[in-house]
């Protein structure tokens, strides 16, 4: 992902980027019944490294297992590429554990953009202070260790119902999680800022008193021209 489109994909909201997506067929990009682990005041933005789950089976799914240098979970943790996020399809089961503060810690001093999990995460409270975006399903901690089993890594995975590929690109904000097929992020981002630079103007004129017939959507000469003036006027 280049420099510039992770600077656009910063400045834009998930909805923004739904409705860019919208236009181009792509209607299940969002994923479903996640949530922020806690509020970060800035957007995650990354390309995705998959990690998925199976049920566990019980006998190959022991608290032992961890004990293993090749588990699953923690070869994620630790091959997890500096500024992507790590997406992790838990089968929409807040039941169970797909990591807990310390591994996301780990994540985090090694460069990590964040971490998404449409399963829970243990320690939610403490993952919440740390200085990396998470988001996850709820009701989360504690949760069931060994419900399922980590068993592929950078694969292509579902998580909360939608499709994501390694190298997708994943958007975070304070309501929900996007993700933009790889080769359409450039031309989503560049639309997105197009759209929240009109959709600022909106609110503004909004306030002051306009009617939305016929501003939005933008339906008259007059607007565009006052949206040209201010977009001078407000170096957008």
């Amino acid at each position: 992902m280049k420099s510039e489109t992770r600077s656009k994909l910063m400045g834009v909201s998930v909805a923004t980027l739904a409705t860019a997506l919208f236009k181009r067929g792509l209607r299940n990009q969002v994923i479903q019944g996640v949530h922020p682990v806690a509020p970060k005041g800035r957007n995650m933005v990354g390309p995705a490294f998959t990690l998925r789950y199976m049920p566990a089976r019980e006998d190959r799914n022991q608290l032992s297992e961890f004990r293993n240098p090749k588990h699953p979970q923690r070869v994620a943790i630790e091959t997890c590429p500096e500024g992507h996020v790590m997406v992790i399809d838990s089968r929409k089961d807040a039941r169970a554990a797909s990591a807990g503060d310390i591994l996301i810690t780990r994540l985090m001093m090694r460069g990590g953009a964040g971490i998404v999990t449409d399963g829970g995460f243990r320690d939610a409270a403490t993952i919440g202070a740390l200085d990396i975006p998470a988001y996850h399903a709820r009701p989360s901690s504690p949760t069931n260790l060994t419900l399922h089993e980590a068993i592929e890594i950078n694969g292509p995975i579902g998580c909360g119902d939608a499709p994501i590929f390694p190298g997708d690109i994943v958007v975070g904000d304070e309501d929900c999680v996007i993700v933009i097929p790889a080769h359409l992020a450039e031309e989503v981002a560049d639309e997105a800022v197009e759209m929240s630079a009109y959709e600022d103007f909106v609110v503004e004129q909004v306030k002051n008193g306009q009617t939305i017939t016929g501003l939005y959507p933008c339906t008259k000469e007059e607007h565009q021209a006052a949206f040209a003036e201010w977009r001078k006027s407000n170096g957008r």
